[in-house]
This record gives structure tokens, sequence and C-alpha cells, in this order.
């Protein structure tokens, strides 16, 4: 019997998952993307799977330039969140400009200061999933840890800050 779509994602939104902001610049611009599906694959060599809409442009981006940055995003950043969140959204720079940031030095891709880790990385391989593609990250550097920062979670279609209570719809 096929599992009805809308309570196969319901059942999945009970799900808490932390939050990350993955980064790719290309030759002319910044692209990002919110992620919730991450994973710590292997220790070593250091892998991650993050997985990224099939037909989003940040695969097609990432498929080609093969390296991008790793942000785990704090209670902070909900609203960040939201933004890369959002079908049709502008470049990463015009999406951060008011949130400090800076460059991965391998990737060159944008990683957020404030986060609970930053993570520089390179493109192992993209599997097919779906309608999703999983993708395999060697990390290349941990830019930053901060085990202090509140972190922001997804939990029934929204995003919880550390009161636990949302901190905007996502």
């Amino acid at each position: 019997m096929p599992v009805d779509r809308a309570e196969f994602v319901a059942a999945l939104g009970q799900y808490a998952t932390g939050v990350c902001l993955l980064t790719v610049r290309d030759g002319i611009d910044d692209v990002g993307t919110t992620v919730s599906s991450v994973m710590s694959v292997s220790a070593s060599p250091p892998l991650i799977a993050v997985g990224l809409s099939a037909e989003g442009y940040p695969a097609e981006v990432l498929k080609e330039v093969g390296r991008c940055g790793l942000t785990v995003l704090a209670a902070e950043h909900a609203i960040v969140a939201s933004r890369f969140a959002s079908a049709g959204r502008p470049s990463a720079r015009h999406l951060l400009e008011s949130v400090p940031w800076s460059r991965a030095p391998s990737s060159d891709a944008i990683v957020l200061h404030g986060g609970l880790a930053a993570l520089d990385c390179r493109l192992d391989r993209l599997v097919e999933a779906g309608d999703h593609v999983l993708a395999l990250l060697e990390i290349q550097d941990v830019l930053s840890v901060d085990p202090a920062a509140p972190p922001l979670v997804r939990l029934r279609g929204r995003y919880v800050g550390e009161t636990g209570r949302p901190a905007v719809r996502g």
C-alpha cells in the first residue's frame, strides 16, 4: 500500500533536528540553503551527509563547484534559517546584510559567526535518493565550535529556540 505523502511528512516532523546553513560560492555569486537533514558519516576520514532537493539550485551549484561551507545554526539564527528556506531567494550576501560572516579558507563559502560550529567542506560525491540527493562532504577544516551557544532546532514545521517555544515558522 502506498504511503500518503502528507502523513509521511507529518510523521517525520515529529523528529527534532538541528538546523544548518549550507553555502556555495560559484564564480558569480553566493548560494545558500537551510538544511535539517545532516548526519555524521565517518570520523576517519571526516565525512557528513547533507540532504538537498535534487531539483534545487544549491545542489546544482555544489555539484559544479565541489566545495561548500556549513554552519550549524544557533537559536539566534532563526530569521536567517527562515530566509534561506524560502523559494526564490536572492543572493546569500543580500540575505545576510545584518549578520556577521566570513569566508571559509578552502571553499571560499560563507560561514556565519555565532553558530554552534562552522565547517569547510569538499564534495566527495552526490548520491541520488528519490526527490533529493545526499551530498557526502569531506570536512577540510573545523573553523569554529561553540558548545555554549543554544541550538536552533526544527520541530513540527517550526524553528524552536532555547526556550522550547517556536522561534519563527520555518
